[in-house]
């Protein structure tokens, strides 16, 4: 179950890649006492709740700006798989699981969000021939619903 709750978090992380990070430190805060004894005990911290999810918001802005590079550029998708790994390690150690291969399963799931979620969004745009921003906005919601799903599962 820990693979496929890690893959999916990274998944999130391909489209929006502050969103599951935002959401891994509320629920840490919830109690995920597998964390505390590790180098990820920060994630259990409020100030990283806050400026998290003060992050998150500010990319779900960004994101719809007209000059905001793709997400498969270096710098986004690096990013993208960074914070996959990162949450995917979080879901691992909050169920006492190797941090090491949580990493590995969410950088993978970082990746593969990234990939699909850039062609999901360049198909519906010119399938239904409508204005980029909706689709974004839906991705939006996509990422914010999944991520808190998977985090209230662990």
């Amino acid at each position: 179950m820990a693979i496929v709750l890690a893959f999916l978090l990274g998944m999130v992380a391909g489209l929006r890649s502050l969103t599951p990070l935002a959401a891994v430190a509320w629920a840490a805060q919830g109690g995920w006492a597998g964390l505390s004894q590790s180098w990820l005990s920060f994630l259990s911290a409020p100030v990283t709740a806050y400026i998290s999810t003060a992050l998150a918001v500010i990319e779900l802005v960004n994101d719809k700006l007209p000059f905001t590079p793709s997400r498969l550029t270096v710098g986004p998708l690096g990013a993208r798989i960074l914070i996959g790994g990162l949450c995917g390690a979080a879901v691992f150690g909050a169920l006492h699981q190797s941090l090491v291969l949580g990493a590995i399963v969410g950088a993978a799931g970082g990746v593969a969000g990234s990939f699909a979620g850039y062609s999901a969004r360049r198909t519906l745009v010119a399938s239904f021939r409508i204005p980029d921003i909706w689709i974004a906005l839906l991705e939006d919601a996509i990422a914010i619903g999944s991520a808190i799903l998977i985090v209230t599962r662990i």
